[in-house]
């Protein structure tokens, strides 16, 4: 099956790619938004193919994902048909509502072309659909190459433009934690956060665009994995901590609460009770492990590669048999 679909999201596209299909992944001369093509920090497998916008219009397309509201156009143009009528569509909602929650209208809202697939339950929950059918299809992982050592008393976080998003993905509350402990940041705009924070580098150091198998690698020597996030789909980055055994520190938000058992680390809307369960592992480093543990079962268990592909194989052939 071909597949057309934009490199929106690196770490849910490195998975899906890793299904037995062929995907086309737009690009464009200035790499931009609509044409970043292939991965260069993911390993992507050779089965995702870059394609330009002026090899669309002659090329086999069996079905269009959708991430963005502005690509429904966008594929009409480049391909010549259109998306839910003439060639079958879905579109993957990876983010939480933003606005007047819970009752955000998705800009999918009261579609019968196509089927607006939610990578959680929670944002399938909170948005409002309208009449269109949905569907969740829960993340899956690429397991990472490395498992949690642990033996660094650091605390470990991974956010994507935290001065930016500042209250969203729980930024403001950083400081609390680099008083028990160093805190390692990673992500993409991460540099400078110590002084936006007011704190010295030696208790916040940013770790900018690391390469994801770089990252893992470094992830894995800290004691446990912060995640702050109040209002974001659940990140990638916290199952890959999980899966890897790394002990985790979460509040108890959006879909957290289901992916994170408490016997994982800890899970609270107390701030203070995050702050004690992060001195307790740094403290006791076998304690650590034994939450990592349950963390890695928790999220093979319900985030393995196979469960997300097969259920993705699923959809896309469901949904390619109905339009003929």
């Amino acid at each position: 099956m071909n597949i057309l679909l934009w490199h929106v999201h690196g770490s849910w596209t490195t998975s899906f790619v890793h299904g037995k299909h062929r995907y086309l992944v737009p690009v464009t001369p200035d790499r931009g938004p609509y044409g970043l093509g292939r991965a260069r920090t993911y390993p992507w497998p050779d089965s995702a193919v870059e394609v330009t916008p002026e090899e669309l219009r002659d090329t086999d397309v069996d079905l269009v994902i959708l991430q963005r509201p502005e690509e429904t156009d966008l594929a009409a143009e480049w391909l010549g048909r259109r998306p839910g009528r003439d060639v079958p569509a879905i579109y993957v909602e990876h983010n939480t509502p933003k606005g007047d929650v819970p009752n955000t209208r998705h800009p999918m809202a009261d579609r019968d072309d196509l089927l607006l697939t939610h990578v959680t339950s929670f944002n399938e929950l909170f948005w409002d659909n309208g009449g269109t059918r949905t569907t969740v299809v829960d993340h899956g992982v690429v397991p990472p190459a490395v498992e949690w050592t642990g033996e660094l008393d650091r605390l470990a976080v991974v956010i994507n433009e935290p001065v930016r998003r500042w209250r969203v993905t729980g930024t403001d509350l950083l400081a609390r934690f680099a008083a028990l402990a160093p805190l390692d940041v990673y992500g993409m705009k991460v540099d400078g956060l110590a002084a936006h924070l007011g704190l010295p580098e030696d208790r916040l150091t940013s770790h900018d665009d690391v390469p994801q198998h770089a990252m893992h690698a470094e992830l894995a020597k800290r004691r446990a994995y912060l995640h702050l996030c109040r209002w974001t789909s659940l990140g990638l980055s916290l199952i890959e901590a999980m899966t890897m055994g790394m002990p985790v520190v979460a509040l108890a938000t959006t879909e957290a609460v289901e992916a994170v058992p408490p016997a994982a680390g800890a899970l609270s809307t107390r701030v203070d009770t995050l702050v004690d369960a992060a001195r307790g592992l740094l403290d006791d480093r076998e304690s650590a492990r034994r939450a990592g543990a349950v963390a890695r079962a928790a999220a093979r268990d319900r985030y393995g590669l196979e469960r997300f592909l097969a259920d993705w194989d699923r959809l896309l052939e469901e949904e390619v048999c109905a339009s003929r």
